[in-house]
């Protein structure tokens, strides 16, 4: 039992570890020069003709070679078997990606052929493979992987390990060509030239990013960080000449951070190059109707097998095919009567030719000649059915003219009524489109002026219109649906579409206005027709605001002009006149026959008759007497002391003595109330008693009017002279009948109201 055991888990570890190898490559780094070239990359085919193989590299201590013979067992990567070359020992190479290859010593050189064809010095731990060949066909290939640590990080960005093909004629001095370029430019393949977005502060754009195929996790079939994606090498040769080829890679500036070139076993194709394929995915397919040549022409005495899809096509022994459907070509030829069969294989798709739409364009003509003006550019969607990956179409006259039509956006119908739309495909596929120019007949009614009243306070004859809404509807009465109105200046901005006016727009002659309007229906123009704006001006007279005054809330007739087409005033009533009661503001819109309106504002202020409630007078005082009139009422006032003059204050000054009525009138002619009698009293300051009569007596003016005043004078003593009757003549200078002196005298007035008024005056003689 022990030892069945033991058996049984030996077969168990042997088949485990072949599973776990199987998913890496191996290297068998024991094969030689002439292995290498022979058996594996060339395969032993008749066509190569290969001698004078070389290789060179370290050893590693003499049991390790940097360069050996490789085979997969996975999909992942493209090879199946190879040559592989490296910086390092060889068998390093092998996966998984678990560890850093970086090793290599200073006493390894480095390349100087590889140097002068990358324009680089310092190459150190080179590792090339050489041989002749002489090839009897004119093409050459061979399919390859760059794989390398330094794709990692930012070390993509700055540094990359060096490798060539390098080919030139046998034993010359000619320069070598170097085959490993990034197709179709100049630029070596290297880290830096091959790599993705890489992001950061120290990265770098992507460059030649579809050319790179990925930054390896640890489970990879070789153990590199990162590998370009499978490589073609190829180069044009003279059949029967000898060339001699180097392939060749090194560490540049030292020997840190190891790359490898992967080069696909019996890939070394002496063949026949059909060209590059032509596809859809690479944008170059061919055109559908169009055919294709290839051309397989190889010099001496050669048989020729053309193959479609792996099919034979049987006949087709020409060294030219012409191709007219998709396929996989591939032709097997002949050399010279040898066993060497060169082969050559090209993939061709068709794409189909731009699906486009023939249309019909259709414009107006202004004096009916049968030619107008066209801008063939606005078919270009209809043309195109909106498809963005098809060109804007180029126009012609005929499909046969090299030269487009100069000005599409302003073309004439003269020489023809058909033209021809050209568009191109992203795959440069050409297709015409027919467009037919006809002139429009369509009939449009004459149109009614568009009438706006000019409503803003300005009413200068400019008023701002909304196209849409005050004249399309108009227009587009009893046509088709469908259709939209543009608006133009002028008749030839509307036949060439130029400057359309904006919808909201605002004339810019007074008063009245002609535009004209086109009716378009999608790309065409159903027709064209002019358009009268007209604007009124209604500007009545006396319709600025005016105030009126309500007396005593006396109701008070208001009114405008007879004559307008209508009336609304705020109260409700509809006629020229309205009849108001208090105050507030009231308007009145007018309307003329054209229904422009107008308003006027009355601004309605109660007033009404004062009533005086009192006078006070301060009087005895010479210049000084005043009068101020004391009043209650809701209106604004005058006053006056005669009926005669009036003022604006109730208070009047410097007052002389005498009977006065008293008026206060409503300056909004409400009226007066019923005048007011008073008396403004004075004193003599002197009186000359000498019988000439003319101021014999000293009195009071109007006292008789106070027929309880009560007047007393004295003298200067204080005696009482005598006490003088209100009703009588006055003082006549005597006291008991005889003459009192010359000199001043003093009075006491009493009035009724309790009143006392003192004071003195000069008796002269």
């Amino acid at each position: 039992m022990k030892n069945t055991r033991n058996s049984l888990f030996f077969l168990l570890f042997l088949c485990t570890s072949w599973a776990l190898n199987a998913q890496y490559i191996q290297v068998d780094d024991t094969y030689s020069a002439q292995q290498l070239v022979q058996n594996v990359l060339v395969n032993n085919s008749p066509c190569a003709g290969v001698s004078n193989i070389t290789v060179s590299g370290d050893t590693f201590s003499g049991i390790q070679n940097s360069y050996g013979f490789f085979t997969n067992n996975t999909v992942v990567f493209p090879f199946t078997s190879g040559i592989v070359l490296t910086t390092s020992r060889a068998k390093k190479a092998e996966g998984p990606n678990s560890s850093l290859i970086d090793e290599g010593s200073t006493s390894w050189a480095g390349d100087y052929d590889l140097e002068q064809a990358l324009g680089i010095t310092g190459s150190i731990n080179a590792t090339s493979l050489e041989f002749d060949f002489t090839p009897i066909s004119s093409k050459i290939s061979f399919d390859y992987v760059f794989a390398s640590e330094e794709y990692h990080d930012y070390a993509s960005c700055r540094y990359s390990d060096g490798f060539a093909f390098l080919l030139k004629e046998a034993n010359t001095q000619d320069r070598y060509e170097n085959l490993a370029l990034v197709p179709n430019t100049t630029t070596p393949v290297k880290v830096t030239s091959v790599h993705p977005l890489i992001p950061g502060n120290n990265g770098c754009p992507a460059i030649n990013e579809q050319y790179f195929d990925a930054f390896n996790g640890t489970e990879y079939p070789t153990n590199y960080n990162g590998q370009t994606v499978a490589m073609t090498a190829k180069a044009t040769v003279i059949p029967g000449r000898t060339y001699h080829i180097k392939l060749v890679i090194a560490d540049e500036e030292n020997y840190r951070y190891d790359s490898a070139i992967f080069l696909s076993g019996g890939s070394f194709n002496v063949g026949a190059d059909l060209g590059e394929n032509k596809l859809i995915a690479t944008n170059n397919p061919i055109c559908a109707g169009e055919t294709y040549d290839l051309n397989a022409t190889q010099s001496g005495n050669n048989t020729y097998k053309w193959f479609r899809n792996n099919f034979e096509i049987f006949g087709e022994i020409s060294p030219i095919y012409t191709v007219r459907n998709s396929g996989v070509y591939k032709v097997e030829i002949t050399l010279n009567g040898t066993a060497c069969i060169a082969t050559g294989t090209v993939t061709i798709e068709y794409s189909a030719k731009p699906v486009l739409t023939s249309t019909v364009l259709i414009q107006c003509d202004d004096n009916n000649d049968g030619v107008s003006t066209f801008d063939l550019t606005k078919v270009n969607t209809i043309i195109t059915s909106g498809n963005s990956q098809l060109s804007t179409p180029i126009f012609y006259e005929n499909i046969t003219d090299i030269n487009p039509i100069p000005n599409p956006t302003n073309y004439q119908n003269i020489t023809t009524n058909t033209v021809y739309g050209k568009v191109t495909n992203q795959f440069g596929c050409t297709a015409f489109a027919t467009v037919n120019l006809q002139i429009a007949n369509n009939s449009i009614a004459t149109q009614n002026p568009i009438i706006k009243c000019d409503s803003d306070a300005n009413q200068d004859g400019f008023v701002a219109f909304d196209l849409n809404t005050d004249a399309t509807p108009q227009i587009l009465s009893n046509l088709p649906s469908g259709l939209v109105v543009e608006y133009y200046l002028t008749e030839n901005d509307a036949i060439l579409q130029n400057n359309p006016l904006p919808n909201n727009y605002t004339n810019t002659t007074e008063n009245e206005q002609v535009i004209y309007a086109r009716i378009v229906n999608g790309s065409d123009c159903f027709g064209i027709t002019p358009i009268k704006l007209k604007i009124i001006v209604f500007k009545p007279a006396n319709f600025s605001d005016e105030t009126v005054y309500i007396c005593d809330g006396n109701p008070k007739r208001i009114a405008i002009a007879n004559g307008f087409s209508s009336y609304s005033w705020s109260n409700g009533s509809i006629t020229s006149f309205t009849s108001i009661a208090t105050a507030g503001n009231y308007t009145v819109t007018a309307s003329n026959a054209e229904g422009c309106i107008a308003t006027k504002k009355f601004i309605a202020i109660a007033s009404g008759i004062a009533t005086i409630t009192s006078v006070d007078i301060n009087d005895f005082s010479g210049n000084g007497n005043s009068v101020l009139i004391n009043y209650t009422g809701i209106g604004d006032y005058e006053f006056s002391l005669d009926g005669v003059h009036f003022q604006n204050s109730p208070l009047f000054t410097n007052v002389q003595e005498g009977d006065y009525l008293v008026y206060i009138k409503d300056i909004y002619g409400c009226g007066m109330p019923t005048p007011t009698r008073i008396f403004v009293l004075d004193y003599p300051r002197f009186f000359t008693p000498n019988g000439d009569s003319y101021n014999d007596f000293w009195k009071i003016k109007n006292s008789a009017k106070y027929p309880n005043m009560l007047l007393y004078i004295f003298d200067r003593y204080g005696k009482l002279i005598t006490q003088v009757n209100p009703k009588g003549n006055g003082w006549d200078g005597t006291y008991n009948g005889r003459p009192v002196p010359a000199e001043d005298y003093w009075f006491s007035i009493i009035l009724e109201n309790n009143r006392i008024i003192k004071g003195h005056f000069a008796l002269l003689r």
